[in-house]
């Protein structure tokens, strides 16, 4: 059974930092590019960073560069996503993704509010 847990938000003053992981099980997560997803307040889902397999190639929400760094541990099954300067903007909870084929698979998500 694939699961994914995220873990690491929380409450940050404006300026501050967080470090999200996604723990991977039930699937060989060194073959599944991966993503983060959010979702703010009465808001759609949206897109912020994306990672291949390798960790060779990033990619970021206009929004995040600059901000954040996605990042995995294959030998681990676990990614991050370091996020700097926080705004309030960012308050959301954030999901891990991956998809297969035609299935898509998402953590619980963990919540981040931005706030002083």
């Amino acid at each position: 059974e694939v699961q994914l847990v995220e873990s690491g938000g929380g409450l940050a003053q404006p300026g501050g930092s967080l470090r999200l992981s996604c723990a991977a099980s039930g699937f060989t997560f060194s073959n599944y590019d991966m993503r983060w997803v959010r979702q703010a307040p009465g808001q759609g889902l949206d897109w912020v960073s994306a990672i291949k397999t390798d960790g060779g190639s990033t990619y970021y929400a206009d929004s995040m560069k600059g901000r954040s760094t996605i990042s995995r541990d294959n030998a681990k099954n676990t990614m991050f996503l370091q996020m700097n300067d926080l705004k309030p903007d960012d308050t959301a909870v954030y999901y891990c993704n991956t998809n297969s084929g035609p299935y898509s698979y998402w953590g619980q998500g963990t919540q981040v509010t931005v706030s002083s």
